[in-house]
């Protein structure tokens, strides 16, 4: 019998520092059923996404952040717990480095072979850095690109538009949510029913349905009366594209987001029962890849067809189109990603995703700190609609957390913000603040947050790097590297930073440290490509650029 996973709270501490603490905490919390798409299997989100390579090895980082002193760092090998070192108070509690190949092996099938031997464990970028707070995670991301189309299309709102997407894992789930939140109407397909139910519960979609008929009466019925409604359609994604194209249905945005970076784990091919793919991808590993090839070609030719009847479409940062073209089908990058499209003029400017979460469990705590951001940035219309929105419709499961996209001079401000609501004692007990690996300095993505950077430096992968060893002496909690994310092995490489504002002069420091390091060198890395606001916002700020 598995113990039941589930993270401390309160004030009472299980380790010998609020640091420790905070990483054990945090850990427990990704791998909360609540919050875990399959704790059972230790599976965080995002097909085999994974906190911890086995049961023995989260037994042992357990055990280890429970005895670790404030002088030394545990090493995390893939999910493995493999050594404790001393080294500084100021130096990392946690240092993890997840799924790293030699770059000529890296690809999924040397992968695959490596950690059916036990030998390492995929991470995602949440998962193995502990810091998953949910579909939350996400949803800003997917927020803001809903917004940058709605401004620049549609007037400023959805309304009346019908967006077509697929998938309701613990990323996809953001995107039905993000489409009512700027009014429009949205059909999300997911294979698995249990995943249907479960986002029903939690309000990210609001009816299932079982036919493409019963989703487009209600879909119509919705769009003329100009009504919000995210509509859960039980099926195969390629399937009802396909059978959306042959009926000449054109929605007004399509986009997707299952899990096909994992072709073998996270994608369901056509003609399958969610049953039967279980048992085939198990069976017949080599049988079920060559189907799911077939599958994603079909998915992706219907998008593009989608696109050449007038459809918004954009790949959401799953390696779709990867897939689609590896597969043979030559046109698959005919849309663009939604980095390159939509976001990156956040980047240039510096902002990008922070996340706080209340380690004491209590959701009073992210509400105060809530109010502390409206009265701090009141004319900030992007963060103070943000927080509304989000207080409106999100639910804590799990830890207690808030995320939002800050630019270079907010995120420093936020850190001592809430350092000092700590330190007054208005909140009932520390606070971890970290962050999303999806940013222009800690994530190398050619087909995602690097994809098409003017001077053709998209698979420069030494940014994260340098990110990563500046947060390590910079005073960080944890710091992690991790390869794959939501693109797949040999995709992207990627860095994760933790630290937790614990009301001391001594994190107050770090906080400033930290929260400086992250949005300076996400300009400094866009200016160094070539983006004109960026080197603009760099000049503004004082960013200090050698060359």
């Amino acid at each position: 019998m598995f113990r039941t996973i589930q993270s401390p709270i309160g004030k009472d501490l299980s380790c010998k520092s609020w640091e420790t603490e905070a990483l054990l905490r945090l850990f427990l919390n990704s791998l909360d059923p609540r919050v875990a798409e399959n704790s059972d299997e230790l599976i965080v989100y995002g097909g085999r996404g994974k906190a911890a390579r086995n049961r023995k090895a989260m037994e042992a980082i357990i055990h280890e952040l429970k005895q670790l002193d404030s002088d030394h760092t545990l090493l995390i090998q893939s999910g493995k717990p493999v050594a404790t070192f001393r080294t500084f108070p100021f130096s990392p509690r946690v240092i993890a480095s997840t799924a790293m190949v030699v770059p000529n092996w890296a690809n999924d099938e040397y992968f695959s072979m490596l950690e059916s031997k036990g030998l390492t464990m995929y991470g995602q970028a949440t998962a193995a850095s502990w810091s998953y707070i949910g579909v939350q995670g996400v949803l800003q991301a997917i927020f803001e690109t809903m917004s940058e189309i709605a401004s620049r299309y549609y007037e400023g709102t959805l309304k009346g538009k019908l967006v077509l997407t697929s998938g309701l894992g613990g990323m996809g789930s953001a995107q039905p949510l993000s489409v009512t939140m700027h009014g429009g109407v949205c059909i999300v397909v997911e294979i698995d029913e249990a995943k249907i139910d479960k986002r029903l519960v939690n309000n990210y979609c609001d009816v299932k349905v079982h036919t493409l008929d019963e989703a487009l009466t209600l879909a119509n019925e919705a769009i003329k009366a100009e009504r919000a409604l995210a509509i859960a359609l039980h099926g195969n994604a390629a399937d009802i594209y396909c059978e959306l194209i042959q009926n000449g249905v054109t929605p007004d945005i399509v986009t997707d987001q299952t899990a096909v970076h994992d072709l073998l784990n996270g994608y369901v091919p056509s003609g399958l029962t969610l049953e039967q793919a279980n048992f085939l991808r198990g069976k017949k590993p080599e049988k079920y890849l060559e189907m799911a090839a077939e599958t994603v070609t079909a998915h992706v030719e219907a998008m593009c067809q989608f696109q050449e009847r007038g459809s918004i479409v954009f790949d959401y940062g799953n390696n779709i189109r990867g897939q689609a073209y590896k597969a043979g089908y030559e046109k698959a990058f005919s849309f663009p990603g939604f980095i390159a499209e939509y976001l990156r003029p956040l980047y240039c400017e510096g902002r990008g995703p922070c996340r706080w979460i209340a380690l004491s469990g209590n959701p009073g705590d992210i509400y105060k700190i809530d109010e502390a951001i409206l009265s701090t940035f009141p004319s900030d219309e992007r963060i103070c609609r943000w927080i509304k929105f989000v207080q409106e419709r999100i639910y804590f499961y799990g830890l207690p957390a808030r995320t939002c996209w800050l630019d270079y001079r907010e995120r420093s401000q936020i850190g001592e913000l809430i350092n000092n609501m700590v330190a007054k004692g208005e909140l009932q007990a520390p606070i971890a603040i970290t962050r999303d690996h999806s940013e222009g300095s800690t994530m190398a993505a050619p087909t995602r947050e690097t994809e098409g950077m003017p001077d053709g430096s998209d698979a420069i992968a030494d940014w994260p790097i340098l990110n990563a060893l500046t947060n390590a002496v910079s005073g960080a909690t944890m710091v992690s590297i991790q390869h794959g994310g939501g693109v797949g092995i040999g995709n992207s490489i990627h860095s994760g930073m933790t630290a937790v504002a614990d009301g001391s002069l001594d994190a107050l420091k770090r906080l400033k440290n930290l929260l400086t390091i992250d949005p300076g060198l996400n300009i400094i890395r866009h200016a160094d490509a070539g983006y004109i606001a960026a080197n603009n916002r760099a000049r503004e700020l004082g960013l200090k650029r050698p060359l």
